[in-house]
């Protein structure tokens, strides 16, 4: 039998600071209503937002009434609405201000009482990096940070978590003085994604393909994560960022870590992230030179977008004129461990390019073609399994199939599986299953210190090439397309191309 019984969370009160932002009003009070809706949050939870904003309770929550209309993932039930409005309490303070968090222990202590949280915190830093430790930091004197025997205390942090490996060490060091590591989580909202955690389930839970899953089968991965909008409002961010850092030692680095590591001893959080990190340590780190050659960076120019003009990256609002930020990376990731060497990983990542789609393409080695010499077949094509992760969550797998007809003909067949079809359409913003986690204390979908700082220590070699070098003449793709030809070349001086499988899920 399997236990179906909803794993409720246990009472607490979420903290959010910049509750004020779009962080709060897009993902984090709709994910709350979805939890809700399923019937996980407690009885006994509230939810304290802070910010510099002047709002009162009441101000608050008709704000985030406002914006559910805008940002649910579905119809808003009006009594499951009521239901945590009536749980939405506000503070104003500055984050540098210590009366703020004084003013945060009086308001924790009083509604701890209300509502019978047991003196269960977690704290959601949805602010900006310079706030993470400084408010870290301002908890822990107001001993906010304090776990007993009977109560647990948390802190939520978005990235990006530091700048690079320097920056990400001494983060880690300033958070270790007030907390322990258990009680650290740091989130990354793509492991979020149904498609990212039944990669685990796929692999080891299915004989067909945990067995191939290897350098002796797949002669190639590729992992994609594309988007057609460009930097829109956060102009001022990229300039600060840029595609390297926003998404490569997160987003890009988490999808190569569970599509490479080794079976873990169980599904326990530290066992799943050990094995995660010894994939990090593995990646080569080759010379700045060699890096130079294997990392590729582009520019948006102006273009078409679904029929609509776009402008270029340098013309957007908050970005220099003649900005040198990228806004497309591409990579080419070796692994130096038995299962994976001389297996080339190909990622890549930008703004404004033709569709909108994450997903990972496992290329098999073609079967030997010595059958079909004497036959109208020219070549064989490889098989390739895609994971799909957004916008459709699924699975393609792709074989070749004799065409029908009296001359032996191969075509490529689509076989697809999609969530939506087999079990329904659960609305979600990526956020319910991390804070859900959160609250249950399973820290699996979040990344561990030595994570992280693994993770910047594969992009430090890159970094030291582009600040060694001049960047190339930006812009150097046009928005509405795939991304620069240096990413083309990037593949085939390997004899290899990307695979555009964004349209073979679901028939598109």
């Amino acid at each position: 039998m399997t236990d179906d019984t909803p794993h409720i969370d246990p009472p607490c009160i979420m903290v959010i600071f910049g509750a004020a932002g779009d962080l709060t009003m897009r993902k984090l009070i709709p994910a709350l209503y979805n939890l809700k809706k399923s019937n996980l949050l407690p009885d006994d939870f509230a939810v304290i937002g802070v910010a510099r904003a002047v709002m009162n309770d009441a101000e608050f929550r008709k704000r985030l009434n406002d914006e559910m209309r805008e940002f649910a993932t579905n119809d808003i039930e009006p009594e499951v609405w009521q239901w945590l409005e009536e749980r939405l309490y506000y503070l104003s303070g500055d984050f540098n201000d210590d009366q703020t968090f004084a003013s945060l222990k009086e308001m924790t202590t009083r509604i701890d009482s209300e509502r019978n949280t047991q003196g269960n915190y977690f704290f959601y830093l949805a602010t900006a990096p310079d706030y993470f430790a400084p408010v870290v930091q301002r908890l822990g004197s107001v001993e906010l940070t304090h776990e007993g025997d009977n109560h647990w205390r948390r802190v939520v942090i978005e990235k990006p978590f530091g700048r690079d490996l320097e920056s990400a060490r001494k983060l880690n060091q300033a958070l270790k003085q007030v907390l322990d590591e258990h009680q650290i989580y740091r989130i990354d909202h793509y492991l979020g994604k149904e498609t990212v955690q039944n990669i685990l389930v796929f692999r080891f839970g299915n004989g067909i393909f945990e067995p191939i899953w290897n350098r002796t089968y797949i002669d190639s991965v590729q992992i994609t994560a594309a988007e057609k909008v460009g930097v829109e409002h956060r102009g001022g961010y990229y300039e600060e960022a840029g595609a390297l850092r926003d998404m490569v030692p997160n987003h890009l680095l988490q999808l190569v870590t569970l599509t490479a590591m080794e079976p873990p001893v169980s599904f326990k959080a530290d066992a799943v992230r050990d094995e995660q990190t010894k994939i990090l340590h593995a990646i080569q780190c080759p010379s700045t030179e060699e890096a130079g050659r294997r990392a590729v960076r582009g520019q948006y120019d102006a273009g078409e977008i679904d029929g609509q003009p776009v402008p270029a990256y340098h013309s957007e609002p908050n970005v220099a004129p003649n900005s040198a930020v990228e806004t497309f990376v591409a990579l080419k990731l070796l692994i130096d461990n038995w299962r994976w060497a001389d297996v080339p990983f190909y990622l890549r990542t930008g703004k404004h390019l033709a569709a909108r789609d994450t997903e990972i393409a496992i290329n098999f080695r073609r079967a030997p073609f010595v059958l079909f010499r004497d036959t109208p077949v020219d070549r064989l094509s490889s098989n390739q399994l895609v994971l799909h992760i957004q916008p459709d969550e699924g699975i393609t797998v792709r074989f070749g199939a004799k065409v029908p007809g009296p001359i032996l003909k191969i075509g490529a067949v689509d076989m697809n599986f999609d969530y939506e079809d087999y079990f329904g359409n659960t609305p979600s913003t990526g956020y319910e299953r991390l804070l859900h986690d959160c609250m249950m204390g399973d820290a699996t979908l979040f990344q561990r210190a030595d994570q992280v700082e693994a993770a910047w220590s594969v992009v430090a070699p890159i970094q030291a090439a582009w600040n060694s070098e001049p960047a190339p003449a930006f812009p150097n793709y046009k928005a509405g397309t795939w991304g620069p030809k240096e990413a083309d070349d990037l593949l085939a001086r390997d004899g290899e191309e990307w695979e555009q499988t964004h349209d073979i899920h679901k028939g598109k």
